[in-house]
């Protein structure tokens, strides 16, 4: 099942995409927010509450939101696939592996919808591409081991981490460059777990203007989705509708020489086998909303 965050006569709402139609699941289910379904007893119901939800509109006519518009966290893996991990260190970033996670948060407000503009900020020319698979918490819990962890998984998603290289580098630290409002992709929507056997090898690509740019599979992943939620969840209690973002493989913009960034008018796109496509038109921030 593929469920959505849209706005429709400027109210928030949610539901699940049907033979290229939204159909209205929040007043099926009576529970206003994807994030709040995911982690309810009515979850489980879904298949039934499909059947009595009315259409709002064709998905193509959509005003979409980030899948979870304001999820409590974001956390993000840094250099979580071997070939990005080596193409990063060629261009001469010293760097070993981690024996652990290396992590970060997102804050919501720097994310985007699929169809939205992605905002290459004014004090920057280094907004960088970075396609990565996205998993949406379902059951919440601390310390959740790596065996139990495919239990905890509402759905996958498309994500673009998009980063502001000048900005990442400016210290060791490097959540500067990944919390700019409106450079984190998430969409169109998320797929059900259940569609998607655990540790099936999903195909990654990112194109930009319609040239591949990146082209990997989960399979090079250093850490696993299972190791990722157990290491996050020691960290915090994880909770319906936390967003594990799991890293990008190689083809970065920063790893090109010279190096190519995102430009104003650029259309960058994300696709991942058995997910979807996400994508979106770069604006720059002068001359959008944000």
């Amino acid at each position: 099942m593929k469920l959505v965050s849209y706005v429709r006569d400027g109210n928030e709402s949610w539901g699940a995409v049907v033979d290229g139609n939204i159909l209205d699941m929040a007043t099926a289910s009576g529970i206003g927010n994807l994030a709040d379904f995911l982690g309810s007893e009515r979850y489980g119901e879904r298949d039934a509450l499909v059947d009595q939800a009315q259409k709002v509109c064709a998905f193509e006519d959509a005003t979409l939101l980030p899948v979870i518009p304001r999820p409590e966290k974001i956390v993000c893996v840094v250099r979580n696939y071997l070939d990005h991990h080596k193409e990063v260190v060629a261009v001469g970033l010293d760097l070993s592996l981690s024996e652990q996670p290396p992590i970060f948060i997102r804050v919501w407000r720097s994310q985007c919808a699929h169809n939205a503009p992605l905002v290459k900020p004014d004090v920057s020319d280094s907004l960088d591409w970075e396609g990565e698979l996205a998993v949406v918490i379902g059951r919440g819990g601390r310390n959740i081991s790596e065996e139990d962890a495919p239990g905890h998984i509402a759905g996958y998603a498309c994500y673009n981490d998009a980063s502001v290289r000048e900005w990442q580098f400016h210290a060791k630290q490097i959540a500067a460059g990944k919390n700019f409002e409106s450079t984190g992709a998430f969409g169109p929507w998320l797929v059900t777990a259940d569609e998607i056997p655990f540790g099936t090898k999903l195909k990654l690509e990112t194109r930009v203007n319609g040239e591949t740019v990146q082209s990997s599979d989960t399979r090079h992943m250093i850490f696993g989705i299972a190791k990722l939620i157990s290491y996050a969840s020691t960290v915090f209690t994880l909770m319906p509708g936390d967003v594990l973002v799991t890293g990008t493989p190689a083809g970065v913009g920063y790893s090109y020489r010279p190096a190519r960034y995102l430009k104003a008018g650029d259309v960058c796109e994300v696709q991942i086998e058995h997910v979807g496509l996400l994508r979106n038109v770069v604006v720059a921030q002068s001359d959008s909303s944000n």
